[in-house]
């Protein structure tokens, strides 16, 4: 592991920006270059980028890795299907990582949800998510993740938009006489900034592809 390990940092005046800064610095990891909505501040060439930033920064995003030519590490959300393929073709180049959640707990659900729904396939099925009234996607791109584990099934998603909420998801199975609810809240958002440390950890050592913070924690 990179002891030195230099970063890049965009979309660094957010909240979850705020929060990565707080968790690589203590760890001793530099922040050597950042962009944000006061622009642009560099002092060296960072070994890995890191984006907290949103889908209208994205080609932004792009430039700067193509022009530092370093691996890449995005926790935006709600980006389209023309920005996923872009980032399959960029990582013909480079190692990107990519997830719309970075907390452990949910691949942990996403784990218990698949389970359920190998052993309950005739129970009906609702998802919900609750996220703090400035998010921007609707349904969270969480609650999508979770959904696709059902493939082509057609399952609802409640969506509330409530406060300073970090992020609940809850995936409910019900049967005629029972219901299993399997929920994760999340109380604070360096949930995520410890998963995107994890990554930035990674994918500095990994070969050219796409991976997902599944990839992060259990291997490809």
């Amino acid at each position: 592991m990179n002891k030195e390990l230099k970063y890049g940092l965009i979309g660094s005046d957010g909240r979850l920006g705020c929060e990565v800064k707080n968790v690589f610095k203590e760890k001793g990891y530099k922040l050597v270059f950042e962009y944000d909505v006061k622009g642009e501040v560099f002092t060296e060439k960072p070994d890995v980028i890191v984006d907290c930033s949103l889908p209208d920064v994205f080609s932004k995003t792009l430039s700067y890795v193509e022009k530092f030519k370093v691996p890449l590490v995005i926790a935006t959300t709600g980006l389209k299907d023309e920005m996923i393929n872009s980032l399959k073709e960029i990582s013909k180049g480079i190692p990107v990582v990519q997830s719309y959640n970075y907390s452990v707990g949910i691949q942990i659900l996403l784990k218990l949800t698949e389970l359920a729904k190998e052993q309950l396939p005739d129970w009906d099925v609702e998802i919900s998510e609750t996220h703090h009234r400035f998010k921007k996607d609707k349904p969270s791109g969480t609650a999508k993740m979770i959904k696709d584990v059902f493939g082509d099934r057609d399952i609802n998603i409640s969506s509330l938009r409530l406060g300073n909420a970090a992020g609940d998801h809850t995936v409910y199975f019900g049967g005629l006489g029972e219901i299993l609810s399997i929920k994760h809240s999340a109380t604070s958002r360096r949930t995520f900034a410890e998963g995107i440390l994890r990554s930035a950890e990674f994918v500095v050592n990994q070969k050219n592809g796409l991976y997902s913070f599944h990839d992060v924690m259990f291997g490809k």
